[in-house]
């Protein structure tokens, strides 16, 4: 039984000019019996499913934010400035007023009386923004769209009801992963368009054999199932080392040395769903307050710009999650007396540095208690 690897055709070039279909052929096999070639990842069967439904759900939700921006469009050619007034005509109370609008509702003191009662605008502000000019083909558009966008949801729900099918009946063949158990996480903020019936901090809990990847800094929901989805845990078993598996996402920098001298150090091209979760987490630690990511984040950022900062704290988040899910080693940061004493040893070693570039001394620095000081 022989190995047939699944290849990218740039692994298999062949001299230019001299392309046949059998010289081709006779190339693969060559490079083949050497050893030349390495297959391309593939999953399990198991994630292999979940990945065909978490992607066409990202195709659903990247339809319906399209459609909101349409929606958002005719309702400023209606003249009604919903989008002024409300942070989000998808929230509740946009969906009730666009709702009315499309209902034949007109009148703006009726619309406005339907905010929701956390909405930061008064119902005198909502109702000036809302003066129709009941142009009939924009409204007609506006119906439309709104009609699309409900069913998007609707197709959104059922895409979740798969789902959760699927991880149910892959984790109900294990009973000690059935067993598992963790506690609900207050602080990881759920985003509106995460799965509505689906517990993902417990399912990934039990996914990942009670490995806690929502205990990191910066990872939230959408970053675990995509993670879930793209790799899996039989997945990140496949790379022998986190450095294989920080190549395979791009994350490396691939450094091109000629005579001595680097040339670029940029990471390679190429992408898929797991990388840019990965470096969306990674903007996200670098808005948050001050912690170990969140550090490591500033230093890159502050020597390199933050597109690079990004890139290096998306291999972190990569090295981390193959350790905690391979390894089974759980992400320990430094407490916050540990990691300030640290930060202040390394502010200390900078510092000595600078002063032996300088060639001084503490004691120069301090000089004569008493001594005067210059006019400039």
């Amino acid at each position: 039984m022989y190995y047939l690897p699944k290849l990218k055709a740039a692994a298999a070039k062949n001299v230019k000019g001299r392309k046949t279909d059998v010289q081709d052929c006779t190339w693969i096999q060559k490079l083949h019996t050497l050893g030349l070639l390495s297959g391309s990842f593939l999953p399990d069967e198991a994630t292999e499913k979940l990945r065909t439904y978490c992607r066409h759900r990202t195709n659903l939700l990247e339809s319906a934010a399209k459609c909101s921006l349409r929606m958002q469009k005719y309702l400023r050619l209606l003249n009604l400035r919903l989008d002024v007034v409300v942070k989000d005509i998808t929230g509740l109370t946009g969906l009730r007023i666009v709702e009315a609008i499309c209902s034949g509702e007109t009148d703006a003191e009726k619309l406005a009386s339907l905010r929701h009662g956390n909405c930061r605008k008064s119902e005198e502000e909502i109702a000036k923004a809302l003066q129709s000019n009941k142009r009939e083909d924009f409204l007609f558009a506006l119906c439309q769209e709104y009609d699309q966008y409900q069913y998007l949801q609707q197709q959104i729900c059922r895409c979740d009801e798969a789902m959760k099918k699927q991880l149910d009946n892959h984790i109900g063949q294990d009973e000690a992963k059935k067993a598992l158990f963790t506690e609900a996480k207050v602080h990881k903020r759920i985003n509106k368009n995460a799965p509505q019936n689906i517990d993902v901090n417990l399912v990934a809990y039990q996914y990942f054999d009670g490995i806690d990847l929502l205990s990191i800094q910066g990872v939230g929901h959408s970053t675990v199932l995509t993670l879930m989805s793209e790799v899996g845990p039989e997945g990140l078993k496949k790379f022998d080392t986190a450095k294989q598996f920080a190549s395979w996402l791009r994350l490396c920098p691939n450094k091109k040395i000629s005579g001595g001298k680097t040339l670029s150090s940029r990471i390679p091209k190429g992408s898929n769903h797991l990388k840019v979760a990965l470096r969306q987490a990674a903007n996200a630690i670098g808005n948050l307050k001050d912690n170990y990511l969140t550090s490591f984040f500033n230093r890159i950022c502050f020597r390199k710009g933050r597109t690079a900062a990004i890139s290096a704290t998306a291999r972190k988040l990569a090295i981390i999650i193959w350790n905690m899910v391979v390894k089974h080693q759980p992400f320990t940061p430094p407490e916050t007396y540990e990691y300030l004493d640290q930060k202040r040893k390394r502010k200390v070693r900078e510092l000595q540095k600078q002063l032996a570039k300088l060639e001084t001394t503490l004691a120069e620095l301090k000089g004569p208690q008493n001594a005067p000081v210059e006019a400039f």
